[in-house]
C-alpha cells in the first residue's frame, strides 16, 4: 500500500481525535505504521480541531502533511473545514455533514464534495450522536480502502466501553452504506 494521508476536521468534542486514534491503531495492528498529528485552539472544546492520519507499510519519518498532500478530507465544522481544505490535493475527496458545513462553487471545483450528513446519522439512526466519529471511520475506510474493515472495527471496539459496543457496529454499518449510496 503506498502511502495514505487522511484528514478529519471539526470541533473539540465531536471525536475527529478518537477516529485518527483507532485508524493508526488498526494500521499497527496489522504490521504497517500509523500516526496521527492533532491540533486544537486552547478552547478545545467547540474550538476548531484537525487531525492527520498518516497510514504506510513502511516506516514514518515525517509525521506532517504538507499542504496539498491530503487525499482524504471530513468536515463537520465550517470554522475547520475553511481553516483546513488548503491541504487537500486538488482533486482529492471532502466529505462535508451538508447541515454544518457549506462549500463553495470555488471548493466544488477544486475538490469532490460528497455530501453526508454525519451528525444526524449518528443521531437519529444510531440513536447516539457521539457514535458519529464511527460513522466517519467508515466512510473514509469505504471511500479510501486504506484497511481491511474487520481490522478497523475490531480495533474500533477495542477502544470503546463493551455498553456501546452493537450502536458503534450500527454506526460503522450505516456509514459504509451512506459512504457506498453516495458513490454511486
Amino acid at each position: 500500500m503506498a502511502r495514505t494521508l487522511m484528514r478529519f476536521t471539526g470541533v473539540g468534542g465531536q471525536g475527529v481525535l478518537l477516529a485518527g486514534e483507532i485508524f493508526a491503531a488498526a494500521k499497527i495492528k496489522t504490521g504497517g505504521h500509523g500516526l496521527k498529528t492533532a491540533t486544537y485552539t486552547s478552547q478545545v472544546r467547540g474550538g476548531p480541531t484537525v487531525v492527520d492520519i498518516t497510514l504506510d507499510d513502511d516506516e514514518i519519518f515525517y509525521p506532517y502533511a504538507n499542504d496539498g498532500e491530503i487525499d482524504f478530507m471530513l468536515s463537520v465544522a465550517q470554522v475547520s473545514f475553511d481553516l483546513f481544505k488548503s491541504g487537500v490535493t486538488k482533486g482529492g475527496t471532502i466529505v462535508v455533514d451538508p447541515n454544518l458545513v457549506h462549500p463553495s462553487d470555488e471548493d466544488r471545483k477544486n475538490w469532490n464534495i460528497i455530501e453526508i450528513p454525519i451528525i444526524t446519522i449518528a443521531k437519529e439512526e444510531v440513536g447516539n450522536v457521539i457514535t458519529q466519529s464511527v460513522v466517519a471511520l467508515a466512510i473514509a475506510n469505504t471511500l479510501m480502502k486504506p484497511l481491511a474493515k474487520d481490522v478497523l472495527i475490531e480495533t474500533m471496539l477495542s477502544k470503546v466501553p463493551a455498553k456501546v459496543h452493537d450502536a458503534n457496529k450500527k454506526a460503522y454499518e450505516l456509514g459504509e452504506k451512506y459512504a457506498l449510496e453516495a458513490t454511486k
